[in-house]
C-alpha cells in the first residue's frame, strides 16, 4: 500500500548514496518524494550499474568517483556490502566536509562500527542505522519508494555521537516512511541475527537440501513446490555478496542463534520420533502467536495467500 509522504523543507541540502542497489535507489525516490534534500548524488562501482542509473534518472547527478559523490554533501550513505564499508570509508575520507554525516545501511552494526569508525575525520559526524526493509531483487531498477513506509530504521549512535545529528538523521528516515528506533550495537546484531540473519541461512540450507533432492527427482521439487517452500526460494533468492559478508561479520550472534535453533530442532525430532503429539501442538500453538503479532503490529498482512497477487483464472 502507498503511503502519502507530505513534501517538506529539506533535511538535507546533498546527500550522496555510495552504492546503488535496491536501498539506495529506493532512499533516491524517498528523497525525492518527500522533497528532503535539494540533490543527490550517486556512485556505484560497477560502470554498467552507474551506465543504468543514468538512463533511469537515478539520482540528480550520478558521479564517477566516489569521492566526486561525497564532495559538499552534508550526507553521505554508505549503500555498499558489509565487507566492503572499511576500503569505501577509507577512500572517501578525504573528501567529507566539516559538519557531515556519514551513515550506512548495512544489517551487521558492530562489525562496521568497528571498520568504518576509524576513518571518520574529526568533524564528521558518524550515526550507523539500518532500515528493516527489502526484497529478494537487487541493482539500481529494483527501488522504489514505498519501500520504507511503516518499516522500521534502526539508527546505531557510536560513543560522542551529537544528538542533534541523530535527530537529524531520524527525521530523514521519518521523512522516507519508517518507524525509527535507537539501539545499541551487540543488541542491535544479536535481535538481527534472530529476525533476519539465521532465517535467511536456514533458507538458504532448505533450498540447497531440495536442490540436491531435485538432481534425484528430475526437477519434481521445482515442478510440485508448495506455499512453505516457495517463500525460502525467495527468501534465498536475496544478494548472495551481502548475505555472505553479514554471516562472516556477525558470526558470534547468529552461531549462539543457530546453538539454540539446533536445540529445538533436537526436541521436534524427538517428538516427532515418539509419538509426542502433545508436545508438538503446544509448540506450534505458541509459534503460531508470532504471526499473529507480527500482523498486530502492522508489518505483514492477513490477506489470504499472504497477500499474492494471483492472476485471473481464465
Amino acid at each position: 500500500m502507498t503511503t502519502d509522504t507530505p513534501v517538506q523543507a529539506p533535511i538535507y541540502n546533498r546527500v550522496a548514496l555510495i552504492g546503488l542497489g535496491l536501498i539506495a535507489s529506493s532512499m533516491y525516490w524517498a528523497i525525492k518524494r518527500g522533497g528532503l534534500a535539494n540533490e543527490v548524488t550517486g556512485y556505484a562501482r560497477s560502470t554498467e550499474t552507474r551506465e543504468t542509473a543514468r538512463e533511469i534518472g537515478l539520482c540528480d547527478r550520478v558521479c564517477d568517483t566516489a569521492i566526486e559523490a561525497c564532495e559538499d554533501a552534508d550526507l553521505v550513505v554508505l549503500c555498499v556490502p558489509v565487507g566492503a564499508m572499511e576500503s569505501v570509508a577509507r577512500e572517501i575520507a578525504p573528501a567529507l566536509k566539516k559538519g557531515a554525516t556519514v551513515t550506512d545501511v548495512g544489517s551487521v552494526k558492530k562489525s562496521v562500527i568497528e571498520a568504518v569508525g576509524p576513518h571518520i575525520p574529526d568533524g564528521v559526524h558518524f550515526v550507523p542505522g539500518h532500515p528493516l526493509a527489502g526484497t529478494e531483487h537487487s541493482g539500481p531498477r529494483s527501488g522504489f519508494a514505498e519501500l520504507f513506509d511503516n518499516r522500521w530504521c534502526l539508527l546505531v549512535p557510536v560513543e560522542g555521537s551529537d544528538p542533534a545529528e541523530v535527530a537529524r538523521l531520524r527525521a530523514l528516515w521519518e521523512g522516507m516512511g519508517s518507524n525509527v528506533e535507537e539501539m545499541e550495537a551487540d543488541h542491535h546484531d544479536l535481535v538481527l541475527a534472530v529476525t533476519s540473519h539465521a532465517p535467511h541461512l536456514i533458507a538458504y540450507t532448505m533450498v540447497g537440501v531440495a536442490d540436491d533432492l531435485r538432481r534425484v527427482t528430475d526437477s519434481e521439487v521445482i515442478k510440485y513446490s508448495a506455499a512453505g517452500f516457495r517463500d525460502f526460494t525467495r527468501i534465498a533468492a536475496s544478494d548472495p555478496t551481502m548475505w555472505r559478508d553479514v554471516f562472516l561479520t556477525n558470526k558470534e550472534a547468529t552461531l549462539e542463534i543457530l546453538g539454540r535453533f539446533t536445540e529445538e530442532l533436537f526436541a521436534l525430532q524427538r517428538a516427532i520420533r515418539t509419538g509426542d503429539g502433545e508436545h508438538l501442538q503446544d509448540y506450534f500453538t505458541r509459534t503460531r502467536a508470532i504471526r499473529r503479532g507480527i500482523i498486530e503490529a502492522g508489518q505483514d498482512t492477513d490477506a489470504p495467500d499472504f497477500g499474492r497477487i494471483k492472476k485471473d483464472a481464465t
